[in-house]
């Protein structure tokens, strides 16, 4: 592979992964995955209604209305301004970390992502393990992120401490009451595939081909709905890498899968092929 195809190639997978993004709003469990239940939310149902009981016996129903009313609301537009409102008039309501995370997945859904950083860090500093949070915005940032960004470094840096975070909350996460063990096992595989494909996005971002291989070939490995622009990715890495017949596999297996980047993903393929005959010919 030449340097200037493969850079060629690289400034094409950089451009598909901000146009994924710009084409929808896309998120992992609607592009990519069967969405599991949120891990955080279902072990905390129990004490949620605990806590809406005892506001209730307290006579604070209007905290309580206003809670409800938000955690009901849909619309993100709509949801964005009951929670807004709730954190001003509540700032040290117990639902308050509850309220920072619907809100940054309102915003996420308006591709808002200074405002859906901002409320996953309120969130963190609240919540520290929340891990769906930690592997929602270390997923999101190397996705959507510009080198001429000019916290685009701090940024990749903050999507790897969260997507590594995650990966240790996971190792040692009990079971939240309200799953059952099926349910438990197949959101922290969720939950896990995206903050390896989180890591492995980042380091693509910055050049490192080998750790990206590794975290990309986890977050696709025994997955069965593996992520088209991981796939993609991979191979371009592995490309990178002068592993041809390895990036006609992840190359082959994208072009499986139907989406924007299918007809590149089998186009690469066969380069691939032409590069790995071409060295074994030398």
């Amino acid at each position: 592979m030449s340097f200037s195809s493969a850079r060629k190639s690289l400034r094409f997978a950089c451009f598909a992964l901000t146009a994924l993004f710009g084409m929808a709003p896309i998120s992992w469990a609607q592009g990519n995955q069967t969405a599991g239940p949120n891990l955080n939310v279902a072990g905390n149902e129990a004490q949620e209604r605990m806590e809406l009981s005892n506001m209730d016996a307290l006579g604070d129903k209007d905290e309580v209305a206003a809670y409800q009313a938000f955690s009901k609301e849909h619309e993100p537009a709509k949801k964005i301004q009951l929670g807004n409102k709730f954190l001003q008039k509540y700032p040290k309501s117990s639902f308050a970390e509850r309220v920072d995370v619907g809100l940054m997945n309102a915003y996420h859904a308006q591709q808002d992502w200074q405002n859906t950083y901002r409320l996953a860090d309120n969130a963190l500093a609240l919540s520290p393990d929340d891990v769906d949070v930690l592997t929602t915005v270390g997923w999101t940032i190397p996705h959507v992120y510009s080198p001429g960004d000019p916290d685009a470094d701090q940024e990749l840096d903050k999507a790897e401490t969260y997507a590594k975070h995650a990966i240790e909350v996971l190792a040692k996460m009990p079971k939240p009451p309200d799953l059952t063990e099926a349910q438990f096992a197949a959101s922290k595989a969720e939950r896990s595939f995206q903050a390896h494909s989180a890591l492995g996005l980042v380091y693509f971002r910055r050049e490192d081909y080998d750790n990206s291989v590794k975290e990309l070939q986890q977050s696709t490995k025994d997955n069965p709905k593996p992520d088209q622009t991981d796939l993609f990715v991979l191979g371009i890495d592995l490309q990178s890498l002068k592993r041809y017949g390895e990036a006609v596999d992840a190359f082959n297996q994208c072009g499986q899968i139907a989406g924007v980047l299918q007809d590149r993903c089998k186009q690469s393929a066969d380069e691939a092929k032409k590069q790995a005959e071409q060295k074994k010919s030398n």
